[in-house]
């Protein structure tokens, strides 16, 4: 048997190489015509994906593996009958040291003391550190997971929420009861942290509304490696221009942030332009999941992380 697959970057091809034989893979951006009619895999590019699809009009296409986790704005832009791969297992670590990195920062006054280099003074400041503080964490999918083991080790007291309400046993974690979504307005008012790692669904948009910030008491850090539109940003500038939160955020809404816009300069946020997955840790990843698709394929095995089928 053989498969057609192709790639956005030359990186990618060298990454997957070498594939097995009656495999051929063509480096394709799509931002050109297709070099064939017909593709057993085609990788979009990452950041970009959803203004790339329309070159998939006319191309006979089987499976498109996307580079990213998240899929909103792009699976109702792929043409009828591909299925569709999202890249789960690439992101989920690089996304947890995000969130651990922006929590830190902001509990250790790190841009602070970025600004007072810059300026050459010697400014010292009394912190709220991590240890010891109240964290509440949204989400126990992939990236909730792995925010939770990058917590291990840190002594706080951690607080976990779901979709649903269960007791499950983690690999450090050890027990662990995770509260339901709904159980949500009743612990905001005891979290010195909130760090949020869900998806974005019409459930979700604005979770974190005006209510919700109201509930946290004053002080409380709000941490976002999740969706930018999980947190009403409206709110949320008026609660931080009150001094009354914190926010670290490394997706927001609107995406880009708009030159301007008082995020960038309110005092209390940290602002990261959508990175949490952009590591070198990245690239073997990717290139793992796309071997297995090749594989599988090859196998005539049904491929991994469809969240679409034909």
């Amino acid at each position: 048997m053989s498969l057609v697959v192709a790639v956005p970057t030359a990186r990618i091809a060298e990454d997957i190489a070498p594939v097995p034989a009656g495999v051929e893979v063509h480096v394709w951006d799509m931002q050109s015509d297709a070099p064939r009619d017909r593709f057993d895999i085609v990788v979009p590019p990452y950041m970009n994906a959803g203004e790339v699809l329309t070159a998939l009009d006319g191309v006979d296409v089987d499976l498109l593996q996307g580079q990213m986790i998240g899929y909103e704005g792009i699976i109702d832009k792929i043409p009828a009958g591909i299925r569709f791969a999202n890249a789960a297992t690439v992101h989920e670590t690089a996304t947890g040291e995000q969130a651990l990195a922006l929590t830190l920062a902001a509990q250790r006054h790190i841009p602070e003391f970025v600004r007072s280099q810059d300026r050459g003074a010697w400014e010292r400041l009394w912190s709220p550190g991590l240890a010891d503080r109240r964290v509440l964490l949204v989400g126990f999918g992939g990236v909730g997971q792995a925010v939770a083991d990058r917590l291990v080790g840190f002594e706080v007291d951690l607080t976990v929420v779901a979709r649903s309400a269960r007791t499950i046993e983690h690999d450090r974690l050890g027990t662990v009861d995770v509260h339901a979504i709904d159980e949500l307005p009743a612990l905001l008012p005891q979290a010195e942290i909130v760090i949020l790692g869900l998806p974005y669904t019409p459930e979700t948009r604005h979770l974190i509304d005006d209510a919700a910030l109201a509930a946290l008491p004053d002080g409380a850090l709000i941490v976002n490696v999740g969706r930018g539109a999980l947190v009403d940003t409206d709110a949320l500038v008026d609660h931080v221009r009150r001094g009354r939160i914190r926010a670290a955020l490394d997706v927001v809404d609107p995406e880009p942030l708009p030159d301007g816009h008082p995020l960038w300069s309110l005092p209390g946020v940290l602002i990261a332009p959508h990175v949490g997955g952009s590591s070198d840790a990245m690239h073997p990843r990717i290139a793992r999941v796309i071997r297995t698709q090749i594989e599988r394929m090859l196998t005539g095995e049904a491929p991994i992380n469809l969240v679409r089928e034909a």
